[in-house]
């Protein structure tokens, strides 16, 4: 059996970010959030200004997974993390399941151990639910995609 690689977790600011890690950033979230998932909706929202960002390649250079991690006030009073994005390639392999735990992470040292909040599609609410999530009951759509909100309980 081929050991992996250990995953390299890049982390920045918005104002870190070089253009090219923007740009691939853009086309990983494009590609899924729009185009596979066939939803025109404004990406830019305005969170990624003030939001750290947190990123890993595959082995082909692109971003394999990505997510942001957002402040709280901006988008709940709770930090949350948002944009969570896994690369075609590379779903069921894990890295999903541990970029969550990464931003878990990073959000922790960020604000300290408070709850954490997000809008999760709900076909996914068993895999936030692994990671410590609990469905707040309150179930939403947005852009045609029907949603759940979640939160992390502080500490667990």
């Amino acid at each position: 059996m081929t050991e992996q690689p250990a995953t390299v977790w890049q982390w920045a600011h918005f104002h870190e970010l070089t253009p090219d890690d923007l740009y691939d950033i853009v086309a990983l979230r494009t590609a899924i959030f729009i185009v596979e998932q066939n939803c025109p909706y404004q990406d830019s929202d305005g969170a990624d200004r003030v939001s750290h960002h947190l990123w890993t390649r595959g082995a082909n250079g692109e971003i394999a997974a990505y997510l942001r991690v957002v402040p709280p006030g901006i988008k709940y009073v709770e930090p949350s993390l948002g944009r969570i994005a896994t690369a075609a390639s590379v779903r069921g392999t894990g890295l999903g399941r541990a970029l969550v735990r990464e931003g878990i992470a990073r959000a922790e040292r960020l604000y300290g151990p408070v709850p954490i909040r997000i809008g999760a599609q709900r076909y996914l609410l068993r895999f936030y639910e692994q990671l410590g999530f609990v469905s707040t009951g309150y179930e939403y759509d947005e852009d045609d995609i029907p949603h759940t909100e979640m939160v992390r309980p502080a500490g667990r």
